[in-house]
């Protein structure tokens, strides 16, 4: 399993640059950018809560599910 994270076409969608979000919901930019590439083991949800307030989005906006080509779960 595989889980996408399309922040930045999010952001890209609503017109908001990266350092506004950041700046609004209360975390660097640089932790940020590691969320909108996918390299974080996970996410607060009161961070997703904010970020989803702030974008006018669902989590489902932002997070996407990939099925493995192997079938093999994870875990």
């Amino acid at each position: 399993m595989t889980i996408v994270v399309n922040l930045g076409r999010m952001l890209a969608r609503r017109g908001v640059k990266s350092g506004d979000l950041a700046r609004h919901i209360g975390i660097t930019e640089a932790n940020l950018s590691l969320l909108k590439t996918g390299k974080v083991k996970g996410i607060r949800f009161a961070t997703l809560n904010a970020i989803c307030r702030y974008l006018d989005c669902q989590p489902a906006d932002i997070l996407e599910y990939v099925a493995d080509d192997d079938g093999a779960a994870d875990g």
